[in-house]
């Protein structure tokens, strides 16, 4: 976007939200089902197991998808693209509300997976290319607000309006949400050509750009420990009493979650760096509060608190520093590397995390996470000349770029 000596920077909100619109229905589409699986199975006449499989196929849409979608789509115009995945997201989840057969939907499961890999893909990148070069980073940060939101409310949303209504109507709901974000795309969001071949890169030119490994690293142990825990909490919170309240748990984990999303969206553009440190830090405190007080409920509050505090902006901060490494010509690349990596660490939660709760007990669990932070940390910290650097240069530094490509 170019702006006028004289005109103050200014953010397109209207815009910006459609795409965090888009985030919102990819994650909310994603995890909602966790909430409704006894309603699922009772519908389909399948297990909680079997119906636990709609996660995990759109998961695996997600992965297949993401990566080789973002290489063959970016020379195609951008809203013709969004409107496109949009429009898959209205049809899959309008089978899946109408589907009497477990194969159909997990079918539609999967397909609605590689509409949000195909996503993941552009989201970014559209949204850096409608903000000033001085607002990027709070450009972003309004852009994917919707992926934290419904990180943190996806689940207990589902399973209350499953509840209330049933769960085939939470899929029609979704796809009546999809129906107005097809009026307000072309509405309000403005459209731009794709990238010339000659200016697109490779996953492997991305891959090994300067700073890009450490953030995926820290990408992976992050999420990892996240998802050990957010998978398991209902277990985790039977050794305090509190497993008969996981909602109003998730109720405060959300809160301070949308807190922390706000934090973010203030400071991203001056403190990314001390943002993603402090966050680490604080969700290794949270872990080791669980250690040694996850018998009492009280501490158990206050660590979901914190652990709230320290994920709500975590997607804002990570995906910002990916932008900041690989610049204006591999950030179409660098955003669906990172779903990749965000989805294997999902999955990897529950596996992990399943295999603890099994062979050890969830007594296990905060001793794993602080691992896994503290391994995130030291690379973060680690990374202070590229990946996460001490001083944000993503538009000082293009020349630097420039003659290392070159």
């Amino acid at each position: 976007m170019v702006q006028s000596a004289n005109t103050p920077a200014r953010l397109p909100w209207l815009a910006l939200l459609a795409l965090a619109m888009t985030g919102f229905i990819c994650i909310l589409t994603e995890t909602i089902p966790a909430g409704l699986l006894p309603l699922i199975g009772e519908g389909l006449h399948i297990t909680k197991a079997m119906a636990g499989q709609l996660v995990t196929f759109y998961a695996i849409g997600s992965i297949v998808a993401a990566i080789p979608f973002a290489m063959f789509t970016g020379g195609v115009r951008r809203r013709p693209l969004l409107l496109a995945i949009v429009t898959g997201f209205l049809v899959f989840n309008t089978i899946t509300a109408l589907s009497t057969s477990y194969a159909l939907t997990l079918a539609a499961r999967f397909f609605a997976g590689v509409a949000a890999g195909a996503a993941w893909g552009m989201l970014a990148g559209y949204a850096l290319r409608m903000v000033p070069d001085s607002l990027k980073g709070r450009g972003l940060a309004v852009a994917m607000v919707g992926t934290p939101i419904a990180l943190t409310l996806g689940v207990p949303i589902g399973a209350f309006l499953g509840n209330l209504v049933g769960w085939r109507a939470v899929f029609g709901l979704m796809s009546f949400l999809t129906l107005i974000l097809i009026v307000w795309v072309l509405w309000k969001v403005p459209d731009y050509p794709g990238q010339p071949a000659n200016q697109r890169m490779t996953v492997g030119q991305v891959f090994v750009m300067p700073g890009i490994r450490p953030i995926l690293m820290v990408v992976l142990t992050w999420m990892l420990a996240h998802n050990i825990l957010y998978t398991y909490i209902t277990p985790f919170l039977e050794r305090s009493g509190l497993a008969e309240h996981v909602d109003l748990v998730l109720l405060v984990f959300g809160l301070f979650a949308l807190v922390s999303i706000w934090i973010v969206g203030l400071l991203i553009d001056r403190m990314l760096r001390l943002l993603v440190l402090i966050s680490l830090f604080g969700f290794a405190l949270a872990s080791i509060a669980l250690w040694v007080g996850g018998l009492s409920a009280p501490v158990v509050y206050g660590a979901v608190a914190l652990w709230g505090l320290t994920f709500g902006g975590a997607a804002t901060l990570l995906q910002t520093a990916e932008a900041d490494a690989s610049g204006d010509e591999g950030i179409d690349i660098i955003m669906p590397i990172n779903t990749t990596i965000w989805n294997l660490a999902i999955a990897g939660g529950g596996i992990v995390g399943g295999a603890l709760l099994e062979l050890v007990g969830v007594q296990s669990f905060p001793g794993v996470l602080l691992i896994l932070l503290l391994v995130a940390l030291i690379i973060a910290w680690s990374a202070k000349r590229h990946g996460f650097p001490k001083k944000q240069c993503r538009f000082l530094c293009e020349k630097k770029k420039a003659t290392w490509k070159a």
